[in-house]
């Protein structure tokens, strides 16, 4: 099999899962407008457990904790698209960390594959 490989970025929101955006999951929101603006690929993971800037460790273990659980979502694909979405963030009020960082992608198969 073959494969190939180029450059690209992640974008990742560290957010807590009670975080809304009128009335709907805030991590949710994230996914549907990256779909929109046609990036190449989003995910919403869940955390255990985890703490942010107010230094208060939430956690599934601890019944009376199992709420305002962390929530990763992550997009990758190129700078120059990643940079541009970043304006449909801002718009968010997100409170979360927010990274970029460099990735290498491997893609298998045709080494044709169109490039995003």
């Amino acid at each position: 099999m073959s494969f190939h490989t180029r450059e690209a970025v992640r974008l990742t929101v560290m957010l807590d899962d009670t975080d809304t955006w009128h009335h709907k999951p805030m991590c949710s929101e994230i996914v549907h407008r990256a779909h929109r603006a046609g990036l190449a690929g989003a995910s919403i993971f869940h955390g255990m457990e985890g703490f942010g800037g107010r230094q208060v460790v939430h956690t599934t273990r601890l019944l009376s904790m199992a709420d305002d659980l962390p929530v990763a979502v992550v997009v990758v694909d190129t700078e120059e698209h990643v940079e541009a979405f970043l304006p449909r963030l801002e718009e968010l009020g997100i409170e979360g960390l927010i990274t970029v960082e460099p990735v290498r992608v491997v893609c298998f198969g045709d080494e044709r594959a169109p490039e995003r």
